[in-house]
């Protein structure tokens, strides 16, 4: 009798710990992280896998072993299928990092301007910012492809693989939302401030960067790590701009080895991986300012 009294003790006191909506929303966690993380632990296994594993009829959840061979086909040169993912890797960092800093930078003052400076329009200047953004890029490839080439024959450069002009045709994707974003978080930091740095002897330049850039660095880091993503992920306009392989991006060069005519899939998972670890590892490093910036300038913009 007393064993049984424990054991509804026990389960009287998981009743009150565990309630059906938490249940419920465990349940509901579990399947969500289930099917955000079970895709990514695929990825990463299956570029430890063989052919025949990755192949096979049934699935293989575990490799039989942690094989080197996909990555040693991507960074060493003595392996006979050797890709050079290396200098992919370094064409991605100069495409996505200066557009990620030249957007920061242009979005500062073009926000600042907008959520401070009095001029007439200004509202339907930022709507109009915003309804560029919505537009698709297969839409804007064409003619941006076609001024780019008038462009580069007037003055004298070549557009076709120009890792500036990938460049160039990357921020007009990122800057209209970094403009969006920027502007939503500088209309949340009081006007006083600046008004007292006025005062004080500072001039327009100098309150921007004592006064508005430290307080706006949660926004600073959200736009920098979403024009970040939207530039190393990018296929399109790498597609369309990027002929030499040796200036391809990692994911033109992944989407190369897949429709290699002897497709290698562990391989396309090894280069899937290196590519989406960098952004995760950013991502969770810099979570909390992005989380802040995200929100304040949603809330209050």
């Amino acid at each position: 009798m007393q064993k049984n009294t424990k054991k509804m003790n026990f389960i009287e006191q998981l009743s009150h710990r565990f309630s059906w909506k938490g249940l419920l929303f465990a349940i509901t966690l579990t399947f969500f992280l289930t099917s955000i993380l079970f895709p990514f632990y695929w990825m990463v296994a299956s570029s430890f896998k063989t052919r025949a594993e990755i192949g096979g009829r049934e699935p293989v959840y575990i490799p039989g072993a942690l094989r080197l061979e996909a990555y040693q086909e991507l960074f060493d040169p003595a392996n006979p299928s050797f890709q050079d993912f290396g200098i992919n890797i370094w064409n991605t960092i100069k495409v996505s990092v200066p557009t990620a800093v030249i957007a920061v930078i242009l979005a500062v003052f073009g926000s600042y301007a907008i959520a401070r400076l009095k001029f007439k329009g200004k509202n339907a200047m930022l709507n109009a910012i915003l309804v560029v953004y919505l537009f698709p890029g297969i839409l804007l490839i064409i003619p941006l492809f076609s001024m780019l080439a008038r462009i580069g024959d007037a003055v004298g450069f070549n557009v076709q693989d120009n890792l500036g002009v990938l460049v160039f045709t990357y921020l007009a994707q990122t800057l209209p939302v970094a403009l969006y974003m920027l502007t939503n978080y500088f209309r949340t930091i009081p006007s006083e401030i600046e008004q007292a740095a006025l005062i004080d002897g500072c001039n327009r330049f100098e309150v921007i960067w004592r006064i508005t850039l430290p307080l706006a660095i949660p926004a600073l880091v959200s736009v920098a790590i979403y024009t970040l993503m939207i530039a190393w992920n990018e296929f399109l306009y790498a597609f369309v701009f990027l002929n030499s392989r040796e200036l391809f991006t990692m994911p033109i060069k992944i989407n190369t080895i897949w429709n290699d005519p002897s497709p290698r899939p562990h391989v396309v998972m090894a280069a899937s991986t290196i590519m989406s670890v960098p952004i995760l590892v950013l991502f969770l490093a810099l979570e909390k300012y992005l989380t802040e910036g995200l929100s304040a300038g949603g809330v209050k913009g």
